[in-house]
This record gives C-alpha cells, structure tokens and sequence, in this order.
C-alpha cells in the first residue's frame, strides 16, 4: 500500500492514494491554513470510521442479516501537549434493517472493534476505545 501526500500552499495539502483517489487536507486558520479541507487528525477519525463500518456491514450481510444501512458517530478526545494523539474515542454504530437480530449486530459490532479493524488496533495503543450501537427497524 503506497499513498502521497503533496503540500499546495499555506497549510493545504493533497493527499493521493495508491489507489488514485485524492483527498484535500488543510489546516484552521490559527495554524496558517485556509479551511479547505479535512484536518490531518479527522482523516484518521474518519478512517476509523470507514474501516469500522466496512467490518460490521460484511459481517452482517455474511450473518445473512437484511442490514439496509450503517451510520458511524465517532467522538474523541486528544492528549493537550504533544504530540496530541488520541486520548478517547467512543463509536456509535447506527444500523438499519427489516428484522435485525440485535445479537448479531452486537457481535459483528465487537468482532470489528477486538478483532478486524486495523485502524482500531492501531488506535488503541494510545487511546480507550468504546463502542455502542442502536438498531434502527
């Protein structure tokens, strides 16, 4: 896996994927950005996010469970002295489908979170991650 990450000016950059999709990321304004992208950190969250929710979906649909939709509410926390990683992270999981059997939703929730997320493994050398989820019928 490869990606490229190209500064622009200011506090923008263009971040491309070996994949070859490309991402603007840039900085707040009190960092000399102009706000015309995504912040480096909410890259990683929304990783987190994408890895997660990919997991829980496959699982689910290999349950042979009618998952219709998934939505993934991060929040966290971040160290205040640097380097500021992620203290704290909680993800709420909010699945859809006719009929879900909420056992099932739980486990493909816990085998993403402890087993098959990558980013959650790599995030949780530095931060307590939680999860909960609600099912929306």
């Amino acid at each position: 896996m490869k990606a490229r990450v190209k500064w622009v000016q200011d506090r923008t950059f263009l971040g491309e994927s070996g994949s070859g999709h490309s991402v603007v990321m840039d900085g707040a304004a009190e960092a000399g950005g102009r706000d015309l992208g995504v912040r480096p950190m909410e890259m990683v969250l929304l990783g987190l996010g994408g890895c997660t929710c990919f997991d829980v979906v496959e699982i689910l649909e290999k349950s042979r469970q009618p998952v219709a939709g998934c939505v993934v509410e991060i929040e966290a926390e971040r160290a205040e002295t640097t380097p500021k990683v992620f203290t704290r992270i909680h993800v709420h999981f909010i699945v859809s489908g006719r009929g879900l059997n909420a056992s099932k939703v739980k486990r493909a929730v816990n085998l993403s979170a402890e087993k098959y997320c990558s980013v959650s493994m790599m995030l949780n050398k530095t931060a307590g991650i939680t999860h909960d989820f609600e099912i929306v019928d």
